[in-house]
């Protein structure tokens, strides 16, 4: 059944391949013939967008951001009131993807995000198949305890190479169905969760066949507990628990150097009690090893570390670091997803992070890979060096070491394994006519790579074209920060170039002293003047976000509403789930 559902994202994810490519063929064709007569509607909105840019006053800096209007006639963003959404007839389908598309509000007292409703339903089926493989025609009687006990434990050895897979930085789904190991990680974490129930089950299931069966026979509880076969099992229990306990976000947020040194011992620790604890557990158990081993020990550390001088450089905030170095790209580089030639001086793509190691920091981060999101362009096929930048907010841990260490250090040597991710968001946007970006401070990393992949793609389009006809794609790019010295985090010349070249580059005022920006209502606005324009066509709408969770449930919902109202929106979002 695993391997059906792992075959239709597989066939779903080179659909989507391919209908990229497709899109890319039609746009260029489109292009490479002459234009007769007046311009389109959406070439006519172009033109008034780059008008409308040019005119922007310059406030203290080259670059002149589209800021949130302070009223609703204000002639630098769309108007919703004006435009309202297109009369289109919203259908079973708009209605079942908006559900699916829409994301719960936090669990209450515990204040726990849930995800959208799609990947919950996802994971619960999944943990569904669990509890059908458990009491799948087993009677629920106390004579049948030592078969539920029997049940849970090859369940749960069953389970172990599944869940290193997902837990995995390189691997096969990835290139199979696009799903990225941020993207899997939630289910890396079920699962988990799920198999330390199952080690419970299991281990009260056998307390339980003491009781009825072995007590009555004169076999007392401390001869059962001192067996070998059942110290192994206690000890396995009891490192999956700790595992578990340590792997909560609490843990993990406050004490992460902890909870990155304990997951890797108390797995590894766990895998041999297993290993010896019964027979049947080791082919399982020597599967989870060689993927661990292959991912982590062979080719991260082996194949895709590169070593390279990095300079420092604390931002105008005093809280941020940007880290910089100069990448020299091999001559023959990949630039899909291919096991065979890895590591960074093959290139990387848009939204993809590498593990950043500091030696100089201290002995401890001599051992420590810490992720960063790269927030520089994707080097192009001509490129031969090219700068790679991470964007570092200081808190507690390494990143608070860093930052120190930047205030009195400019230069650095720097271990970085990588890249890693997926590209679902950069595919979706690739097959849209319009591109909607939101990002929230240093989601910046995810956004702005993301707009220099488009309008790289959509400026070669144009070159191929050699018509003067310009594509009619559109990318609007909604940057969110708390302070106004956060808009130094990105060079203004850079964001200044890409507005003066259509990109649609909108900066509310920082929420501190002014609140939080109305978000949804801009991103509504932005659909509504689109499809507006196009009234004849069903035009394709891509969202992206990146921020805190506040703002990426906000966008994900809007997106709901939208598409609940017909739209054709498809919305992504990045965040990464340590």
């Amino acid at each position: 059944m695993l391997l059906s559902f792992l075959l239709l994202f597989t066939g779903w994810n080179w659909m989507s391949r391919m209908r990229v490519r497709g899109r890319k063929r039609r746009l260029s064709n489109d292009i490479s013939q002459p234009a007769h007569g007046r311009p389109s509607a959406i070439e006519g909105a172009d033109a008034e967008s780059r008008t409308s840019s040019s005119s922007s006053t310059i406030i203290g800096s080259s670059f002149s951001p589209k800021a949130l209007p302070c009223s609703e006639d204000s002639e630098q963003t769309p108007l919703l009131e004006r435009f309202g959404p297109p009369a289109k007839g919203a259908h079973i389908i708009c209605w079942i993807r908006a559900f699916l598309t829409y994301q719960p509000r936090p669990i209450p007292l515990i204040n726990k995000n849930l995800p959208s409703n799609a990947t919950t339903i996802s994971v619960l089926g999944f943990l569904g198949l669990q509890v059908f493989y458990v009491f799948y025609k087993m009677p629920l009687s106390i004579p049948m305890l030592f078969v539920f006990a029997d049940r849970t434990s090859l369940l749960f050895v069953a389970n172990l190479p599944l869940l290193y897979l997902f837990a995995a930085k390189n691997q096969p789904i990835k290139l199979l169905t696009g799903y990225s190991y941020e993207s899997l990680n939630i289910i890396h974490r079920r699962l988990g969760e799920a198999m330390c129930l199952l080690a419970l089950f299991h281990s009260l299931g056998m307390v339980g066949v003491w009781y009825t069966i072995l007590r009555p026979t004169g076999f007392n509880l401390a001869r059962f507990l001192l067996s070998k076969i059942i110290l192994l099992g206690i000890g396995a229990f009891i490192a999956y628990e700790l595992l578990y306990f340590t792997s909560l976000g609490s843990f993990r947020q406050r004490w992460y150097e902890l909870f990155l040194a304990l997951h890797v011992s108390l797995q590894v620790i766990a895998l041999v009690l297993v290993w010896f604890h019964h027979h049947s557990s080791r082919p399982y158990v020597g599967a989870a090893l060689a993927i661990f081993i292959v991912d982590r020990l062979v080719y991260r550390m082996a194949l895709k570390i590169h070593t390279s001088r990095a300079s420092l450089e604390v931002c105008k905030d005093g809280r941020t670091v940007l880290v910089r170095t100069t990448v020299i790209l091999a001559r023959q580089r990949r630039f899909l997803a291919y096991p065979g030639r890895p590591g960074i001086t093959n290139g990387w793509k848009a939204t993809e992070h590498v593990f950043l190691t500091v030696p100089a920091l201290s002995r401890k981060h001599i051992i420590q890979a810490h992720p960063f999101t790269i927030a520089s362009r994707a080097p192009s096929e001509r490129d031969t060096a090219v700068q790679l930048k991470l964007l570092i907010r200081g808190q507690d841990g390494f990143s608070g070491d860093l930052m120190r260490y930047a205030k009195g250090h400019s230069l650095v040597d720097v271990r970085i394994d990588g890249p890693y991710g997926s590209q679902s968001a950069l595919h979706l946007l690739q097959q849209c006519d319009l591109s909607v970006i939101v990002v929230g401070g240093s989601g910046i990393a995810v956004g702005l790579p993301l707009v220099w992949e488009l309008y790289n793609s959509r400026s070669s389009l144009d070159l191929e074209g050699c018509t003067g006809k310009k594509s009619s794609s559109r990318i609007v790019l909604i940057w969110v920060t708390r302070y106004d010295s956060h808009a130094a985090w990105v060079d203004s010349t850079e964001l200044q170039f890409l507005q003066d070249n259509g990109v649609e580059v909108i900066m509310p005022p920082p929420t501190v002293g002014n609140g939080q920006p109305d978000v949804p209502r801009m991103v509504k606005s932005w659909v509504y003047r689109h499809d507006y324009t196009l009234l004849d066509t069903k035009a394709k709408i891509g969202v992206v976000c990146s921020g805190p969770d506040g703002l990426n449930r906000a966008v994900r919902n809007t997106c709901s509403s939208l598409l609940a109202q017909g739209h054709n929106v498809d919305v992504e979002v990045e965040k990464f789930g340590w």
